[in-house]
C-alpha cells in the first residue's frame, strides 16, 4: 500500500510538471503566507517630495494641488462600488496625454484611505514609464511574471502598507501576445489571491498605437479615457471612446494639461 501511494504522488508530481512546462509557467512557491504578510513582506519604496514634484505626482498629501485627483477618486470609488467592479483601465487616443501620470495619482489618492488596498500595473509593454515617475527601477520587470520569470511577491514593491506596485525596467519583445495571453490572465488571477486589492488599475498603452488594449481589455471591468489639452482632437476622443465602450464599460473621460483654470470648479478656493 505504502509503494502504491508512493507512485501515485510520483504520478501527480509528473503531471504537474508536464502541465508547467506546456505552459511555459515557471513553478511559484507555495501560496502559504496570508494576505497580510503577502504585502507586509513587498519591497517598500518611498518618493521624494522633489522626485514627486519634478514628475507631477501632487496627491501624496491632502491639499489643493491634489484636489482634481481627490475629485476623481471619490467619484471613480462611487462609481465603482455602484457597479461591483474592481478592475481600472486609464488609457489614452495617443502617447504623451499623461495617462500614467492620471493613473499614479489617481492610486495614491485611492491609497490614502487607509481601509483601501490598492495595485497599481504598468500594462505599458512597449513605452513603460511607471517605474520614471516613481523614482524606481525594478530589477525585474513586471513582463517577466507575466512569463513565468518571476515571482509577484519579490517583483512587486509598495508604497506605505496599500499600494502595491508591479514596474517594468524594459519593453517586453511580444506585448501584443503577451498581454492576450492566458498565462497573463491566470497571472491576474493570482494578483488577486495573493494581495486581494479593492481596485487594480491597468495603465495601459494608447488605444491608437497598437492592438495590446483590444486582446487585454476584456480583464478590466470599467475604463478611463485621459486626452490631453489643445493635443488631443474631439474626432480621436470619440473614436477611442466608442471603442473602449465595445471593449469595457467606459467610466469616463479625463481632459489633461489644462493650462487654464475655471476658478468657477473650486480648486482655487482657500479652504484646505
Amino acid at each position: 500500500m505504502e509503494r502504491l501511494e508512493a507512485a501515485l504522488e510520483k504520478a501527480r508530481e509528473q503531471r504537474h510538471s508536464n502541465v508547467r512546462e506546456n505552459t511555459g509557467q515557471a513553478a511559484t512557491k507555495p501560496i502559504k503566507a496570508s494576505v497580510q504578510e503577502n504585502w507586509s513582506q513587498l519591497k517598500e519604496i518611498k518618493l521624494s517630495q522633489r522626485a514627486a514634484r519634478n514628475n507631477r505626482v501632487t496627491t501624496l498629501q491632502t491639499g489643493p494641488n491634489s484636489g482634481a485627483y481627490d475629485m476623481l477618486r471619490s467619484r471613480t470609488l462611487r462609481i465603482m462600488r455602484e457597479n461591483g467592479w474592481k478592475n481600472l483601465a486609464v488609457t489614452s487616443p495617443n502617447k504623451e496625454c499623461g495617462k500614467t501620470t492620471v493613473s499614479t495619482n489617481l492610486a495614491i489618492s485611492l491609497a490614502r484611505q487607509a481601509d483601501l488596498k490598492i495595485l497599481l500595473l504598468d500594462m505599458d509593454m512597449r513605452r513603460p514609464s511607471l517605474h520614471k515617475i516613481l523614482a524606481h527601477r525594478p530589477a525585474q520587470s513586471l513582463h517577466s511574471v507575466f512569463e513565468g520569470k518571476a515571482d509577484p511577491r519579490e517583483q512587486f514593491v509598495r508604497m506605505g502598507d496599500n499600494l502595491a506596485l508591479g514596474m517594468n525596467n524594459s519593453a517586453a519583445h511580444n506585448p501584443s501576445e503577451l498581454l492576450q495571453s492566458n498565462a497573463t490572465k491566470q497571472c491576474l488571477a493570482d494578483f488577486d489571491r495573493l494581495f486581494q486589492p479593492d481596485i487594480t488599475i491597468f495603465d495601459m498603452p494608447p488605444m491608437l498605437v497598437s492592438d495590446d488594449n483590444v486582446g487585454f481589455l476584456e480583464n478590466a471591468d470599467c475604463g478611463l479615457l485621459v486626452g490631453a489639452a489643445e493635443e488631443t482632437t474631439i474626432k480621436q476622443l470619440d473614436s477611442c471612446e466608442k471603442e473602449l465602450a465595445e471593449l469595457t464599460n467606459v467610466l469616463g473621460i479625463v481632459l489633461n494639461k489644462c493650462r487654464y483654470v475655471d476658478n468657477d470648479s473650486g480648486y482655487d478656493y482657500d479652504y484646505y
